[in-house]
């Protein structure tokens, strides 16, 4: 907790996560776990190398968000603008916990073991960049989890196939003719044909797929910046799309485009359309997913599956670049215990469940091979629940 909670009051953002690197090398050096670098900001500590059974990875991600804390707490961030906002400290926390259990059983581990302390998750590919230094050789499973203030303490979600969504961004500059706010009729105006735009952007979800097709559109920037009195030459609109199915990446991505041009064109405008792709959805491996579903039953019980959260879940994760490659599974876990833990991610006003770091620690070590024993556990997530 008191890791956590040091994290938590000096986060990194994206790329930038230096001092918190430092820090968890520091702390594996001193408890004698061979580490090394990856991604150069990634740490990767490994136990067991010789072992005769198979390699599992265990990640957790490092970065903070840049968000201007409103949480009250007394451990709130010391770096004005920076959060950690999604619960990426009590992850860090949660994994150097885990590192100390199995460095303290490292000789019952059946197989070997790399714990992935990654950076960048937040927009920043940090796992495509972890692969592309060699994280996976070797490995063959890979687990990772997100608290998920949603869901009751005591439950989660663990599904077979897709868990979270694949996702992008896209800006849209429309560029009429601006002009005295008196005289339209003389302009081509992209305020007009941007809120067009908008509204028309909307027929993507509600008419031109299928309902069964898990897709979200969403407009979240309009500038068009001028005085009252004039009409300017140009709009920029902002979003993000959101699908289940990475199949449909393309066709979301012509309908965006085709949606903007057509409309502005109507109004006497032009659109330029840029679209950025960023994560695959997380499609968890069936196989991997009951290991991690048999893991939770031993530490909640039978009725740990929070069976009213609609999945997929609509955010998107880079986790999704290992389960791409290796066989694997992401669960969502549980925060709101009713003590100010149902803030959502990404809200300034968030702060994460430290009564996860022991869950999450108990369910990675039985994932590993060196689960806890019971009268150390004590039943308390059993009861918790």
């Amino acid at each position: 907790m008191a890791l956590r909670r040091d994290l938590h009051r000096q986060p990194e953002l994206t790329w930038a996560e230096r001092q918190t690197a430092q820090t968890l090398r520091d702390i594996l050096t001193q408890s004698d776990i061979a580490w090394r670098p990856c991604a150069e900001l990634g740490t990767i500590a490994t136990f067991a190398p010789n072992a005769s059974g198979r390699h599992i990875a265990l990640r957790a991600d490092i970065d903070a968000l840049p968000i201007e804390e409103k949480s009250g707490v007394a451990w709130t961030s010391q770096i004005s603008g920076h959060m950690h906002a999604c619960g990426h400290d009590g992850h860090t926390a949660t994994m150097m916990a885990t590192a100390q259990w199995l460095k303290a059983n490292e000789d019952a581990l059946p197989g070997p073991v790399s714990l992935f302390f990654q950076p960048a998750e937040e927009g920043g590919h940090g796992a495509k960049k972890m692969i592309e230094d060699g994280a996976l050789e070797g490995v063959d499973a890979i687990f990772g989890w997100h608290n998920w203030p949603a869901i009751p303490f005591g439950r989660a979600v663990c599904p077979n196939g897709t868990v979270m969504a694949a996702n992008g961004t896209f800006s849209i500059e429309i560029n009429g003719t601006g002009g005295h706010a008196s005289q339209p009729e003389k302009c081509a105006d992209p305020v007009l044909a941007g809120s067009a735009v908008v509204l028309a952007l909307q027929q993507i979800v509600a008419r031109r797929l299928a309902p069964q097709q898990a897709v979200v559109v969403s407009v979240t920037s309009f500038d068009a910046p001028s005085i009252e009195t004039t009409i300017p030459d140009k709009a920029t609109l902002g979003g993000s799309f959101r699908l289940a199915d990475n199949g449909l990446r393309e066709t979301v991505h012509s309908l965006i485009s085709e949606i903007a041009e057509t409309t502005a064109q109507t109004y006497g405008c032009t659109a330029a359309v840029e679209l950025r792709p960023r994560y695959l959805a997380t499609v968890n491996h069936a196989a991997e997913a009951q290991r991690f579903r048999d893991a939770l039953t031993d530490e909640l019980g039978e009725s740990w599956e929070a069976t009213g959260l609609p999945l997929p879940v609509m955010a998107s994760e880079d986790f999704s670049y290992y389960l791409a490659e290796v066989p694997g599974a992401y669960a969502l876990i549980g925060a709101d215990d009713g003590r100010e833990h149902h803030h959502p991610c990404h809200s300034a006003h968030y702060d994460f469940n430290d009564r996860l770091i022991p869950l999450v620690l108990h369910l990675y070590a039985r994932l590993a091979g060196v689960p806890v024993p019971r009268d150390i556990a004590g039943g308390l997530h059993r009861q918790s629940a």
